[in-house]
């Protein structure tokens, strides 16, 4: 059975619809997976371990930390700069207080500027990649590892860079599942 004119042209707008959302949703996680194989955007490589290359050129690395807006926490950078030889492994911390009187659970988006250096700057391990859950008045400090890949030197956009500066901001979540109900045992005991 063949369609009329209308109906051929209501088929063709809805497929069209349809493909156009499925690109709109396939985009979010399509970008992030993007920035983080390729750096664009500032965003750091994730890597398991540091490379086997140290060289004795440095860089100095600065820290920025700042809250989303109607976070309640404190976070900071334990220390502002640093810093490194290209491909040696460092560590550095970040201070974050949740002054409230329940918990919050936060999470922290990050990136590298200059853009041109998120290719080059690899975390091995960093709070960032997990949710963090601070108590009520509870104080933590959250450690990052990370190199600066001695390849930068071959870029021609990063080679003359001195400075990176590594940024995170954190925003509040929801409480994970079991300290949401612990947090509403609470609420009740209390009332």
């Amino acid at each position: 059975m063949a369609l009329s004119g209308p109906q051929k042209t209501v088929v063709q707008t809805v497929s069209v619809v349809v493909i156009m959302g499925g690109l709109a949703w396939a985009s979010v996680p399509f970008y992030d997976w993007f920035c983080r194989v390729t750096g664009f955007g500032g965003v750091p490589q994730q890597v398991q371990a540091a490379g086997d290359e140290i060289s004795d050129q440095t860089i100095k690395v600065r820290f920025d930390g700042s809250l989303n807006s109607g976070m309640p926490w404190t976070f900071k950078p334990v220390e502002r700069q640093i810093e490194v030889r290209l491909g040696e492994t460092a560590l550095a911390f970040y201070e974050a207080h949740n002054p409230t009187d329940h918990p919050i659970a936060g999470q922290a988006s990050y990136n590298v500027t200059p853009y041109s250096t998120g290719a080059y700057f690899d975390k091995i391990d960093c709070f960032c990649f997990t949710e963090q859950v601070l108590e009520p008045g509870e104080t933590v400090q959250m450690p990052v590892s990370f190199y600066v890949d001695p390849e930068i030197v071959n870029d021609d956009d990063a080679k003359y860079v001195h400075t990176i500066t590594l940024s995170y901001t954190f925003y509040e979540i929801d409480l994970p599942e079991g300290y949401a109900s612990l947090d509403a045992e609470t609420e009740t005991d209390l009332n």
